[in-house]
């Protein structure tokens, strides 16, 4: 069975991120790791892919710089989305050269995010010819994705205790009347989803979906030295992010 390990980065700004994704990727294509999942948060950050239209952006450079929200185009498929606090982001470093089809690979992500919102009683569902996940016809997760020489980058954005609020200020993945929603909202809850909890359920979902024995999690700055791979990547990675 193939395998894959977990890395958790806490919260991370998004250049730093893609960073260590392009770092990963490279490794990933010389066979110096194996399949990796990052899992992490954003500051407020606003993104928008390689074909994206900029109308789907509704405010001024100005008001996102007042409000502290960063704003970045990117190398991923899709069109602009919100990351921010309390939104689980997954970053798959997988390599699908034994397969060579993005598609099959999109909707394994979005299989993935169904099965680990069940435990939340979320009726959630793809739609088709709209990559993402829906929560009736409210978005709960988004996609958007890049692939090197079938090493995959980028991933999808969960919405566990997001304010959705900042979503008002795009067009999201640039769909008209789309309404955002997240576990905590579809919950009603007045006190917040446990993230690591959701964590859990990720990880046991692409283990099911993708076929892929979890090897381990290693935290970021955590005491976990017995592996002097992940030991030695994880400096690698806390390198990057203190440059």
């Amino acid at each position: 069975m193939n395998t894959f390990k977990v890395y958790k980065l806490g919260m991370v700004p998004y250049r730093k991120a893609l960073d260590i994704q392009l770092s990963l990727l490279e490794k990933r294509k010389n066979g110096e790791i194996g399949d990796t999942l990052l899992l992490l948060e954003h500051p407020p950050t606003l993104t928008t892919g390689r074909r994206g239209n900029m109308a789907n952006l509704l405010v001024s450079d100005k008001l996102l710089a007042e409000r502290g929200i960063h704003f970045e185009i990117i190398s991923r498929g899709g069109d602009v989305t919100f990351h921010g606090p309390g939104q689980l982001v997954g970053y798959p470093i997988f390599d699908l050269s034994a397969e060579k089809d993005v598609h099959k690979y999109l909707r394994r992500l979005e299989d993935a995010i169904i099965l680990a919102l069940r435990p939340y009683g979320i009726p959630a569902r793809s739609i088709e010819g709209v990559t993402g996940v829906w929560a009736k016809w409210h978005k709960i997760a988004s996609i958007g994705v890049g692939v090197k020489k079938w090493i995959t980058y980028h991933g999808f954005a969960l919405n566990v205790n997001t304010e959705l609020s900042y979503f008002d200020l795009i067009v999201p993945c640039g769909i008209q009347d789309v309404r955002m929603t997240s576990i905590q909202r579809w919950q009603a809850r007045q006190d917040e989803v446990d993230m690591a909890e959701v964590e859990e359920n990720i990880i046991k979902a692409f283990s099911q979906v993708f076929g892929k024995r979890h090897l381990k999690t290693v935290t970021l700055f955590s005491a976990d030295t017995e592996d002097s791979t992940d030991f030695e990547l994880m400096l690698d990675i806390e390198k990057q992010l203190e440059s």
